[in-house]
C-alpha cells in the first residue's frame, strides 16, 4: 500500500510540473535590415519589462523559450539602428514566429544600456575568439586604398603573416596548413594571394568573419591550430545596386539585387555577384620600374564569386553560391608560379513549425590547383580536390542550447615532382573522414558559463578513431572582468610540403596524412598512426 501511495505522490508531481510547463510558449524569428533586407546579426532581443531575452546570430535568427503566457512587448536594440518595440501575445504550448524589420538610425546614440555584444560577452564563452566586422577592415589603413581581411589579419596578437612568401598565415605556433579557413561553410585551401597584401574574400559582401585562435569547440573540426569561419551577405532584396571602382592596384565590381523583392512576410529571392581583377603587373612598370629587371611587379590575380539566396515567408532559406580564384606570379629568369581554385555549393536554415529547433545544412566542393615552373629545376604540380557536407541541429534551452550534428569530408591530393635526377615522382592519395559531435551551453546564475562539447573523428582511409572531448568556461566576476578557460583535444589528416631550395618560396604541396612510410629506421615496411 504504501508503495501505491508513493506512486500517487510523483504522478500528482509530474501532472504538475507537466501543468507548469505547458502554460508556457516560445517567440523566435529573424531580425532584418529595412533597406536591403539583409539579416542585422548580433543584435539584441529581450521581453521588455523581464530578464527574458536573446541574441540574433549570423542569420539573424533569435528564439526565446520558455516564456510564460502572456502579453508582451518584444524590444530590439542595435547601435546601429532605431530602437524597434513589437508586442505579441505568447499563448500556452505554441511557438509564435515573427518577421521583424529595423530602420537604420539617421543620429549617433550617446548612451547604450545593454547590446547584443554586451549579452554575448556575458553568456558565451569564445575564449581567443576575435570577430572581425566589415567596417573594423575599412577603418584601418590600407595599401593602395582597398581594404582587405588580409591587411587586417596581420595586425592581430598572435598572428604572423609571411607576406614575401606567398601569404602564409601562422597564428599562434601553428603552420598554415593547420588553420582551417571557412567561406560560407567551404572550405578554401588557400585564401591569401601570392602578394601577400590581398585576400581572394571581397570587403564589401563580407557580413562577418570569426578568427578562432585556440581553444575552439567540438563543432569545428580536422585542424589543430586556427579556424578562420567567414560568412558574405546576400544580395540586396529590396532594390538594385552596383558599384564599380579602380585603383593603381586592381578594379572591383559588386552587382547585387533581388529577383524577387522582400515583402512584409519575410519572402524573397535576390543575388550577389563581385569581380575583382589586379593589374599590378602592368601598372607597376611605370610606378616601380626598378623593380624585377624593369618590369614591375610580377602579381596578377582575379577573383570571381556569385552567390543566388531564396528566402521563405517561414524563414525557411537556401543560398547557392560559386568562387573562381586565380594567381599568377613571373620573376624573370626565376620562376613562374600560378594557382586556380574553383569551388560551390549550397547551404540552407530550416525552422520547423512545431518545434524549437533550428537546422542547419551545407554541401559544398572546392578545389586548388597550383604549379610551379623554375629555369633550372621541372615544373612541380598539387593539386587538392574534395567535398564537405553536414547537417545540424541546434535545440534551445532556457539559458542555453544544445548543439548537434554530423559531417563527413573527402578529398583527393595529387602531387607530382621531379628529383635532382630527373626522376618523375606522382603520389596520389584519397580521403575520407566522417565525423559527428555534440555540444551544450548553459548559464548558470548569470555568472558561470560551460560550454562542454565533444568530437569523434573517424579516419576511414587510416582506420583510426580519434575521440576529441572539449571544454569552455567563464566566470563573469563583473561586468568587465571575467576569467575565461578553454581546452581539448584536436587532430588532422592534411599536410604540406615546402622546398628549402627554393630561391622564391611560394610552392606549398598538399598531401593527406600518410599511411605507410618506406619504412622503419630497422629497414622493414612501417605504418604511421594518428
Amino acid at each position: 500500500m504504501q508503495y501505491w501511495r508513493l506512486f500517487a505522490v510523483q504522478l500528482i508531481l509530474l501532472a504538475a510540473a507537466t501543468t507548469g510547463f505547458a502554460q508556457k510558449g516560445d517567440v523566435r524569428g529573424f531580425v532584418y535590415d529595412e533597406k536591403t533586407g539583409e539579416p542585422v546579426i548580433f543584435t539584441n532581443v529581450i521581453l521588455k519589462g523581464t530578464s527574458l531575452g536573446a541574441a540574433t546570430d549570423i542569420n539573424g535568427f533569435f528564439s526565446v523559450p520558455q516564456i510564460p503566457a502572456g502579453e508582451y512587448t518584444l524590444m530590439i536594440t542595435n547601435i546601429e539602428y532605431d530602437t524597434l518595440e513589437q508586442p505579441i501575445t505568447i499563448v500556452a504550448n505554441q511557438i509564435q514566429n515573427v518577421q521583424l524589420f529595423m530602420n537604420a538610425a539617421d543620429r549617433t546614440l550617446q548612451t547604450v544600456t545593454i547590446t547584443a555584444q554586451t549579452q554575448e560577452k556575458a553568456t558565451e564563452v569564445r575564449i581567443s575568439t576575435i570577430p572581425i566586422t566589415t567596417k573594423q577592415i575599412e577603418r584601418l589603413p590600407s595599401v593602395g586604398g582597398e581594404p582587405d581581411l588580409a591587411q587586417y589579419l596581420q595586425v592581430l596578437p598572435g598572428v604572423i603573416f609571411t607576406g614575401d612568401q606567398g601569404g602564409q598565415l601562422y597564428i599562434r605556433g601553428g603552420s598554415p596548413i593547420q588553420n582551417k579557413v571557412l567561406l560560407d561553410g567551404m572550405v578554401i585551401y588557400n585564401p591569401f594571394h601570392s602578394i601577400g597584401l590581398f585576400s581572394v574574400f571581397e570587403t564589401d559582401i563580407i557580413r562577418s568573419v570569426d578568427v578562432y585562435t585556440g581553444g575552439f569547440s567540438a563543432e569545428y573540426g580536422d585542424r589543430v591550430s586556427a579556424v578562420i569561419d567567414i560568412t558574405t551577405k546576400d544580395g540586396n532584396k529590396k532594390e538594385f545596386s552596383g558599384e564599380v571602382s579602380a585603383s593603381p592596384f586592381l578594379g572591383r565590381l559588386l552587382l547585387e539585387g533581388p529577383l524577387k523583392k522582400l515583402d512584409e512576410n519575410g519572402s524573397s529571392v535576390s543575388y550577389l555577384l563581385t569581380a575583382k581583377h589586379s593589374y599590378l603587373d602592368r601598372t607597376s612598370q611605370g610606378l616601380y620600374g626598378y623593380v624585377n629587371n624593369g618590369d614591375g611587379i610580377p602579381f596578377s590575380f582575379t577573383d570571381l564569386y556569385g552567390k543566388l539566396s531564396v528566402n521563405s515567408n517561414t524563414g525557411n532559406k537556401i543560398n547557392f553560391f560559386g568562387f573562381n580564384y586565380r594567381d599568377s606570379v613571373t620573376f624573370s629568369d626565376i620562376t613562374t608560379f600560378n594557382w586556380k581554385s574553383i569551388g560551390g555549393g549550397a547551404n540552407f536554415v530550416v525552422v520547423p513549425a512545431e518545434s524549437n529547433v533550428l537546422i542547419e545544412g551545407i554541401f559544398a566542393f572546392s578545389q586548388y590547383d597550383l604549379t610551379q615552373n623554375e629555369a633550372d629545376e621541372k615544373p612541380r604540380n598539387s593539386l587538392i580536390s574534395g567535398f564537405n557536407g553536414g547537417i545540424d541541429f541546434t535545440y534551445f534551452i532556457p539559458e542555453g542550447d544544445v548543439k548537434y550534428g554530423v559531417e563527413v569530408v573527402g578529398f583527393q591530393t595529387d602531387y607530382t615532382f621531379f628529383n635532382r635526377l630527373g626522376q618523375q615522382y606522382q603520389q596520389q592519395q584519397y580521403t575520407t573522414q566522417l565525423s559527428g559531435y555534440v555540444k551544450y551551453r548553459k548559464v548558470i546564475n548569470k555568472r558561470l558559463v560551460i560550454d562542454p562539447s565533444f568530437r569523434i573523428q573517424y579516419y576511414a582511409s587510416l582506420g583510426e578513431v580519434s575521440p576529441e572531448p572539449r571544454l569552455g568556461m567563464k566566470y563573469n566576476l563583473t561586468d568587465r572582468l571575467r576569467i575565461k578557460f578553454a581546452g581539448g583535444l584536436y587532430s588532422q589528416n592534411l599536410i604540406s610540403t615546402r622546398s628549402d631550395r627554393d630561391v622564391v618560396n611560394l610552392f606549398s604541396g598538399f598531401l593527406s596524412g600518410p599511411e605507410t612510410t618506406l619504412d622503419t629506421p630497422d629497414g622493414e615496411d612501417g605504418t604511421t598512426r594518428l
